[in-house]
């Protein structure tokens, strides 16, 4: 398998998913939207999004299956599969804030091999595939050299549906906030992983996040230089619901405070 063939393949379906997603935003209309849950909305911008991201997919790995957010197409019981996030920031999309992106990611086992992530608005195209370093638009991408974390920037998600842990994430936030130089929120953890890939961000911390918002976010950290772990220094970070990515420097004391307002 030729995962840089592969990955340029992705990029350019990743380019051509984000230009509908463009267009379309020029002319949403609100009553389109549908409600999955409390504060989770999905649309046929998604939903043709996925569709497209599928059969183009498909087509360049056949023997792939695929897993994506919106359920469009649903073939997750083979070894190698594409996590994708059609749209990753739906709620930014949908009331004009431009920022939002494709998300897609192929895994083999528990290996992730290949990564790109697109920001149609500003036609930023983050990628990565295994062993091969991290990219911005075609030029290499390095984490942060930020060693201590009173002088680092900090990026997060805050719970919208699942409101079980909000007091416990309240805690870490005002820890983490004391402890920093800041924290933003910008509303999609596939460009939060993405920003912490290239040192605009020295760490992203969130819980309660599916497969399709961090996979290919988590490996271009990693092939960027960074260290990915769920909230207790695990592995579990794509399917386990926590995740901790930073520039490996202040990994530790980020995973301090989310070990000690999170148990297992």
């Amino acid at each position: 398998m030729n995962l840089q063939s592969i990955c340029g393949d992705v990029i350019t379906e990743s380019k051509k998913i984000g230009y509908y997603l463009k267009r379309e935003r020029n002319q949403f209309q609100h009553t389109l939207i549908e409600v999955k849950g409390r504060n989770d909305f999905v649309s046929y911008v998604d939903k043709n999004a996925e569709k497209q991201f599928g059969k183009s997919l498909l087509n360049i790995l056949p023997e792939a299956g695929f897993i994506g957010e919106e359920g469009e197409l649903q073939i997750d019981n083979k070894s190698i599969n594409w996590i994708v996030d059609p749209l990753d920031g739906t709620t930014n999309y949908i009331h004009g804030i431009p920022f939002y992106s494709t998300s897609v990611a192929l895994m083999k086992e528990k290996e992730l091999l290949i990564a790109v992530v697109y920001l149609p608005e500003i036609d930023e195209c983050f990628s990565a595939f295994k062993g091969g370093g991290a990219f911005l638009n075609e030029e290499k991408i390095h984490v942060s050299k930020t060693s201590i974390l009173k002088e680092s920037l900090l990026a997060t998600g805050f719970p919208y549906t699942n409101f079980d842990f909000a007091r416990s994430y309240i805690g870490l936030f005002e820890e983490l906030m004391h402890q920093s130089r800041g924290i933003r929120r910008i509303g999609s953890a596939a460009i939060d992983l993405a920003y912490t890939a290239c040192g605009r961000f020295d760490s992203f911390f969130e819980y309660g996040l599916n497969p399709w918002d961090v996979a290919a976010g988590s490996l271009i950290v990693q092939e960027a230089g960074g260290r990915v772990s769920d909230f207790f220094g695990g592995d579990d970070f794509v399917f386990g619901g926590s995740i901790v990515s930073s520039n490996s420097f202040v990994h530790s004391e980020v995973l301090k405070a989310t070990s000690h307002h999170f148990s297992i």
